[in-house]
This record gives C-alpha cells, sequence and structure tokens, in this order.
C-alpha cells in the first residue's frame, strides 16, 4: 500500500475529532414553533419575516412569515412540476432553486410576485449570497458564485476538509464572512472559507430534535438562517415542528451541550 492510500485510509477512518478542524456542539437558547408540514429546503431571515422554501412535487411553495409571533404572510405555490429547493433575499429580489428543472425562479420582494426564471447548469440545492454575488450548491463538492442579474458563474470552489472532499452540501448561509453548509443527511453543519474552500470548523446537532418530536414524516436536519437584528443563528429541519436558536460550544467546553431546558419540551 502507498503512503498517499495508508493517509486516505486512516483519515476515512479516524473521527473527526482527530484533525484540526475546530469542532463544535450547540447550545439551545431559545425556540420557536413552525408548521410540520413545510418540508423545509431554505430558511432566511430579513426585515422581521422569516422565508420558507419547501419543497416535494406538487407541495413546493415560497413562504413568508412574520418572525416575532410565526404569523403567515404571504405565500406563492410553485407549479405540480417543479421541486423547490433553496432560497435567498437579495436586494429587492428573492432568488428560489429548483431542483432539477435547471432553473431560478426570481421573485419580487416586496409581494412574492413571480418576476422571471435564469438557467442553472445543473440541480440546485442550496444558496445564498455574500452581498454582490449568489452563492449556490448542486450537491457536490463545489459551489458557484454567480452574477445575480445573469446567472453567469463567476467562479467556483471546492470544498475540502483536511485535503477531503465534502459533498451534499445542502442549505446556505453566509454568516460573518463564512459559509455555513447543511451536509445532506446528516446531523452536521459545516463552515467554509469562501476564498480557499476549506472547512474550518465542524458543528454536531445530533440530539437537537428531540426523540420524542419525531413523527413518521419527519425527515433530516435542513435550514439555516442569520438574524440581522442580533446576530443569532437559527436552524429547523424537514417537517420539524421547531426552529431552534443556537449558539456554539467547542467540544473541549463541557460546560454547556445540546441538553437544555428548552429542548426538554
Amino acid at each position: 500500500m502507498t503512503v498517499l492510500r495508508i493517509l486516505l485510509f486512516l483519515g476515512a477512518c479516524l473521527p473527526l475529532a482527530s484533525w484540526s478542524t475546530q469542532q463544535y456542539v450547540v447550545r439551545v437558547s431559545d425556540q420557536k414553533p413552525q408548521a410540520r408540514e413545510n418540508f423545509v429546503q431554505g430558511l432566511e431571515i430579513q426585515d422581521g419575516y422569516l422565508y420558507v422554501s419547501t419543497g416535494n412535487y406538487g407541495e413546493s411553495r415560497l413562504l413568508r412569515y412574520h418572525f416575532a409571533d410565526g404569523r403567515p404572510d404571504a405565500s406563492r405555490a410553485l407549479a405540480a412540476g417543479v421541486f423547490a429547493e433553496g432560497l435567498t433575499v437579495f436586494g429587492n429580489n428573492i432568488f428560489q432553486l429548483t431542483w432539477q428543472n435547471r432553473a431560478m425562479l426570481v421573485y419580487r420582494k416586496s409581494d412574492l410576485q413571480f418576476q422571471h426564471s435564469l438557467p442553472l447548469a445543473g440541480e440546485g440545492w442550496g444558496i445564498t449570497h455574500n452581498v454582490t454575488e449568489l452563492i449556490y450548491s448542486d450537491g457536490s463538492d463545489k459551489l458557484y458564485f454567480m452574477s445575480p442579474d445573469t446567472a453567469h458563474i463567476v467562479r467556483s470552489i471546492t470544498v475540502t476538509e483536511q485535503g477531503r472532499p465534502v459533498t451534499l452540501l445542502n442549505e446556505l448561509e453566509w454568516v460573518e464572512g463564512a459559509i455555513w453548509a447543511n451536509v445532506w443527511q446528516s446531523d452536521r453543519i459545516v463552515i467554509i472559507d469562501p476564498a480557499s474552500g476549506e472547512v474550518t470548523a465542524s458543528i454536531d446537532l445530533r440530539g437537537l430534535l428531540p426523540p420524542g418530536e419525531y413523527r413518521q414524516s419527519t425527515d433530516v436536519l435542513n435550514g439555516i438562517a442569520r438574524d440581522p437584528v442580533d446576530g443569532g443563528i437559527w436552524v429547523t429541519g424537514k417537517r420539524w415542528p421547531w426552529l431552534y436558536r443556537i449558539e456554539l460550544v467547542p467540544t473541549n467546553d463541557t460546560r454547556e451541550t445540546q441538553q437544555s431546558p428548552l429542548n426538554s419540551r
């Protein structure tokens, strides 16, 4: 076995904590109820509203709620043949990805009226922005930076963790100059350097939704939103009954864990 193969084998076998990537668990500091039927694909907070993109054929929607109390404000149903994915609010528009329709849907923010679509080269998974560019994922180890006006891809980065590609990057959020991404079918969020693509931190959210809250239709963790008012990070999952406000706790700090009074409901 070559040295390279030995290193790759060890990298696959060693737990994440063995590597230098910063490891976190979370503490729940607040929670808000949400509709269980929402198959959450995208989540964003802006101007006092919570924007939600929900998926599945025949069920995909763009939804807007009053963030303070969860009251519905507006909604748009998508065509039955469209499977919606992530969304982001950028300027006066809302951009919503589709999974396999090779299109990004653009809505007017003020009233959620559909404006037009922009082409995608392949699948759409998660989307965010860095104030000047849209950033989206397609399920691979790539993140693409594109023009919000033309959908022209300006550049891309390969996401790696200690030299290994990280795939299945799903819902995205721009947080303090970094990209946070759900890793599909896992209870993990990674924090990515947007210049290099390197994963700088990994967040373990196992046990966030208490076992008693699971139903037959409950699906995976998905959804990250930063509240611009106070910088709080809110997360949820597909058909989860709660949005959770989380705080990061380094794994070498045992004073705080995911177990909190809020989490025992």
